[in-house]
């Protein structure tokens, strides 16, 4: 049994990935932290765990926990993270990863130096919608991969509108950037996954509202290793939300929403195939799944550390300017 504890008991625990931990054959979930203690204890009362803490040197620290799973914000990832690789435990970090690629090459080196996996939440490496996507492209079904291009734009909600100081993920000190940063690196990451690493990146980030400190318009491109290009626009200063993807090969094309529930497409010369595969019910399950696999030694997990790393040095460039 791998008894786990959570640092950071928010929304994204509450469905997405804590119930999962008690699902998983092997693991348990044993105590959680949060630096407001009656909502620590709130959590840990309506998901039936043991134990609960304000203090997250006493969760890292306690012998009765095994691996520790890091779910706050992107600005405390490394710290925690250092001190959950000084104690020698596992972790599973939240993405993005940290808050930039220099900070996730510290995290990735003290895991390897401590000699215990570093875990990163890009969780869409286990889906199985995406392993679906993942199958037709290995298969050979549009040939070779030319361009991904991704366009998703959502309008900004009264929250934005009305209490942005209050919202994290528009925080560049504390998120690294705004909701660029928050949702863009898990259709990035699904890419590396997809297509191979991004060897080359340039982007252009503006802030068309003036809402709050972080960018809220970014556009891009890039070129993978295997010399295929992409593309991608991120608008959340427009008027309606689209979550579009288009994989193009040399005999076809494949189209996927990152985010939407929506059935896959495959389009070649042969005609049209669609495939509805639905999400499971806490989302993170498959990818927590393979956390356990990884540690019995059955099977690698899709998402250590360097990989995380990888996402954020596209992010960094784009943002940034350019790299490669």
């Amino acid at each position: 049994m791998v008894r786990w504890g959570i640092i950071g008991c928010g929304d994204v625990t509450e469905v997405k990935s804590g119930p999962a931990f008690n699902k998983v054959d092997g693991f348990s979930l044993e105590m959680v932290m949060r630096r407001d203690a009656a909502k620590a204890e709130d959590y840990a009362r309506r998901h039936g765990v043991p134990r609960w803490t304000a203090d997250a040197d006493e969760l890292i620290h306690d012998p009765a926990i095994d691996a520790v799973y890091i779910a706050t914000p992107p600005g405390s990832h490394l710290p925690y993270a250092l001190k959950v690789a000084a104690a020698g435990k596992p972790a599973y970090v939240e993405k993005p990863m940290a808050l930039s690629h220099a900070e996730c090459v510290e995290m990735a080196e003290a895991f390897e130096k401590a000699g215990v996996p570093l875990f990163v939440a890009y969780y869409r490496r286990s889906l199985p919608r995406f392993e679906t996507v993942r199958r037709w492209i290995g298969e050979g079904r549009i040939g070779a991969v030319r361009h991904v291009h991704w366009g998703l734009t959502r309008a900004p909600s009264n929250r934005d509108k009305e209490n942005a100081a209050d919202n994290w993920r528009i925080d560049p000190a504390i998120a690294g950037g705004g909701y660029f940063a928050d949702l863009a690196c898990h259709g990035l990451d699904l890419f590396i996954h997809l297509c191979g690493d991004i060897e080359a990146a340039a982007g252009v980030a503006v802030n068309q509202q003036g809402l709050y400190a972080a960018e809220d318009a970014v556009s891009a491109s890039w070129r993978f290793a295997g010399g295929a290009t992409g593309s991608g626009f991120w608008n959340f200063a427009s008027h309606a939300a689209m979550d579009e993807v288009m994989i193009l090969g040399e005999k076809g094309r494949i189209e996927f929403s990152v985010f939407g529930d929506v059935p896959l497409k495959l389009i070649t010369d042969q005609g049209e195939e669609t495939l509805a595969v639905a999400h499971p019910a806490n989302i993170q399950h498959p990818h927590i799944e393979n956390i356990r696999r990884h540690l019995s030694g059955e099977a690698r997990h899709p998402a250590f550390g360097r990989e995380g790393a990888k996402v954020s040095a596209v992010m960094d460039a784009i943002l940034g300017g350019y790299y490669g």
